[in-house]
C-alpha cells in the first residue's frame, strides 16, 4: 500500500523537483533565521543578542543546503540563480521555477514565524504592527537600513557583502584550487554567512539575498504592517534586490579574473624520467 502511494506521489519532472527542493531549503533557512530575529526582538534582549541572529541564519543556511543541495544545487538565493543563468550554468527556462520555489519557501517561513510568535508580537506591540518607532517589528521579517545610512551607502554595503558571499562560495566549491573537503561545503557556507553577519551586518542587516528579503516583506504587507514596508527608509525595499544581484555578478567575475581563468589543468604528459606530471595552479 505504501509503495503504491509513493508511486502516486513521485514527481517525474526534474524542474518541479528542483522547485520543491529550493522551496524546502529556503523554508528551513528562513525559519531558523527569522525565528532567531523574533526571539531577540520580542524577548527584549533576554533571549539572545545580535550574535544569536547570525548563528540562526548560519545554521539555517547549512541545513537548507543539506536539504536541497543534491537536487537543485541549493541556490536558495535569487541573485545566485540569476548569476548561474547569465554564466550559462543553468538554463534560463529553469529560472522561473527556482525563483518561485525560493519565494514560496521564504513566504511560508515568514507566515510560520508570524504564527509561532503571534501572541508575543501582540503583547510587544499592543496590536499595533509598525515598521518604524520604538515598538517596530517589521524588521523581524525583512531588512531595513540603520537611520544614519543613505541609499548609496546601503547599496554599497549590500553589494560588497554579496561580493564576499559569492567569493566565499566559489572558493569553497573550487575543486581545481583548494576547495573544501567533500561533505563540509554546507557547514562552511553557513560559517561564511555567519562571518558576513558578524562583520557587515550593522548598516543594513545583510540581506545579501533577494529571496530572503522580498517574500517576507510581501507577507508583512499582507499581515498587518501595510504598505509602509515598501516606503520606509526612503523606499528601501529595492536595495536588497538590486545590491545583492549586482554583487553576485561582480563576485563571480572577480573569482574568474583572479583565479578561475588562470587555473587550468596542465596537459597530461610524462617527463623525461617517466614520472607523472602533477597538476598545478
Amino acid at each position: 500500500m505504501l509503495e503504491k502511494i509513493q508511486k502516486m506521489l513521485v514527481i517525474r519532472s526534474r524542474t518541479v523537483r528542483e522547485l520543491l527542493a529550493e522551496a524546502l531549503g529556503m523554508y528551513i533557512l528562513m525559519v531558523f533565521g527569522l525565528s532567531s530575529v523574533a526571539q531577540v526582538v520580542l524577548g527584549k534582549g533576554q533571549f539572545g543578542q545580535y550574535l544569536s541572529i547570525n548563528l540562526g541564519f548560519g545554521i539555517g543556511v547549512t541545513l537548507g543546503i543539506h536539504a536541497a543541495g543534491g537536487i537543485s544545487g541549493a541556490h536558495l538565493n535569487a541573485a545566485i540563480t540569476l548569476t548561474h543563468c547569465i554564466l550559462g550554468n543553468l538554463p534560463w527556462r529553469k529560472l522561473p521555477a527556482y525563483l518561485l520555489g525560493q519565494f514560496l519557501g521564504s513566504f511560508l517561513a515568514a507566515a510560520t514565524v508570524f504564527g509561532m510568535y503571534y501572541d508575543a508580537l501582540y503583547d510587544y506591540t499592543k496590536g499595533n504592527f509598525t515598521v518604524t518607532g520604538p515598538t517596530a517589528t517589521a524588521s523581524i521579517f525583512s531588512t531595513y537600513p540603520s537611520p544614519y545610512i543613505s541609499l548609496l551607502q546601503g547599496f554599497f554595503t549590500e553589494f560588497m557583502a554579496t561580493v564576499m558571499l559569492l567569493l566565499g562560495i566559489l572558493v569553497i566549491h573550487d575543486e581545481k584550487n583548494n576547495g573544501a573537503l567533500k561533505g563540509t561545503q554546507a557547514l562552511l557556507t553557513g560559517i561564511l554567512v555567519l562571518g558576513i553577519g558578524l562583520g557587515m551586518g550593522m548598516n543594513t542587516g545583510y540581506a545579501i539575498n533577494p529571496s530572503r528579503d522580498l517574500p517576507p516583506r510581501v507577507f508583512t504587507a499582507i499581515a498587518g504592517w501595510g504598505m509602509d514596508v515598501f516606503t520606509a527608509g526612503h523606499y528601501w525595499w529595492w536595495i536588497p534586490l538590486i545590491g545583492p544581484t549586482a554583487g553576485s555578478l561582480v563576485g563571480s567575475l572577480i573569482h574568474k579574473l583572479f583565479i578561475d581563468f588562470h587555473n587550468q589543468p596542465v596537459p597530461e604528459s610524462g617527463n623525461e624520467k617517466g614520472q607523472p606530471v602533477v597538476e598545478t595552479s
